[in-house]
Order: C-alpha cells, then structure tokens, then sequence
C-alpha cells in the first residue's frame, strides 16, 4: 500500500474522491505534481494563462515536495492539505493584504494550508460524524473523475495485473468522460487480472486489454455505473 504513495496511485485515489465530492474538474492528462514550496504554492495554483501551471481554474492537483532532479524542497507541504483560493472581489483582495496574507504577485490567488494532516486521529471524527450525526465527510455528488490502470512497464499477454502499489500498474487520474470513452480499467479492479493483448509501459488499459471475471459485485457495480451516467 505504501508503494502507491510513491507511484502515484493514491495521490490519484484522493483528488478523485475530492472532484467526485465538489465537482472540482481533473487534467486531461494525468496529475502534473508541480514542485514548490508552501509559499510558492499560490504561484504554481493558478491557470497556464496567469502563470500557473494548471489548464483552467477550479481543478485538484498535487504538490512535489522534491525538485525534478530529487533535491528536497525546504518548507514542504508533503504531509499536509492544501487549497487555493482566488479573490473574486476587490473587497476579498483588500483583505488578503490587511492580513498580511502571503498570495501570488496578482494578490488575488491565497492558499490555506495545513502543514500535518493527522489522519490517525481526524478519522475518529468522521467516524463519529456518521455515526451519531449521520453527517459523512465528503460523499460523491457525480462522476466526474476517474483512476484508471496505466502500465509501469511493458505488459504482455499472459502477465497478471497486481493493483495499486504493485509492478504492472499504477493510477492515473483523468476526466470521467475520458475515462468512459475509452473503456478504461479502473485501477480498483486491476487486482488478479490476466492481460490477453499487449500494452506498451505508460499506456492507459481498457477492459479489452484484459480477461476480468464479468460476475463478481465489484464489476457490475462499477458497469452499472458508467451505464447511469453514460445517459
């Protein structure tokens, strides 16, 4: 499991489960994990047009704590949560400056941060959220993205996935609809499963590149699914 931190797969399993809950959008391509720093976080948070590196506003990406070439980035957010935020009103701008709030050049983009996400004991209260409040956490509102199987390495007919963390295959965030257009594997059902078509490293399977057991819950679920929102 902790394999799939550093693949990949489950930063791609988190922001899937945020865009699904807030309607937030994903890349087209796959997460950029930009590297920076928790005050540079507002530069890099912004659209490619205003300097930025992500597509459009009002998408989910992730953090490096590492430089491209592995040096560690001082004041790191690796263990932590983040959003940014952008001033939609002058009145909003004033005030990240009379708080002295640390934004991007324009001071109209500001990130909230936490540097320790504490997940051993924040999850106690969730479960105690449902329990006695009947409140969930978060709760998926549509489908709007999706984790599909993208190989680590060149598969070859005969070679069995082994799921997030394991050495055939990572998660790769896209949009839902990309995702359903091209039949794409979900990485949560890429466990125990035969490849019966080759599959170049890097390239993104579809249920035709593998031999899945068309019976189980999981598998007519997720079918079910993509049916309900193909509609």
């Amino acid at each position: 499991m902790f394999n799939s931190f550093l693949d990949g797969s489950k930063p791609s399993i988190e922001c899937t489960a945020v865009a699904n809950a807030t309607g937030l959008s994903v890349p087209s391509n796959g997460l950029l994990y930009p590297p920076a720093s928790v005050e540079d976080i507002p530069y890099v948070t912004r659209p490619i047009s205003e300097g930025g590196v992500l597509e459009r506003k009002g998408m989910v990406e992730v953090i490096s704590s590492l430089e491209a070439d592995g040096r560690k980035i001082p004041y790191d957010i690796r263990m932590g949560v983040w959003v940014t935020v952008e001033a939609e009103t002058d009145y909003i701008k004033n005030c990240f400056e009379e708080y002295n709030a640390h934004t991007d050049p324009s001071g109209r983009y500001f990130t909230l941060y936490k540097r320790w996400h504490l997940i051993g004991l924040e999850v106690g209260m969730s479960v105690a959220s449902v329990a006695l409040r009947g409140e969930p956490t978060g709760v998926a509102t549509g489908w709007h993205a999706d984790v599909v199987a993208t190989a680590k390495r060149d598969l070859k007919p005969g070679d069995m996935l082994d799921g997030e963390g394991g050495h055939t295959v990572w998660g790769k965030l896209l949009p839902a609809q990309k995702s359903a257009a091209m039949g794409g594997l979900p990485l949560g059902l890429a466990h125990q499963v035969k490849v019966v078509r080759p599959v170049a490293k890097g390239q993104s399977l579809t249920w035709r590149d593998v031999d899945i057991d068309m019976t189980t819950y999981a598998y007519k679920i997720r079918r079910e699914m993509e049916k309900s929102f193909a509609q």
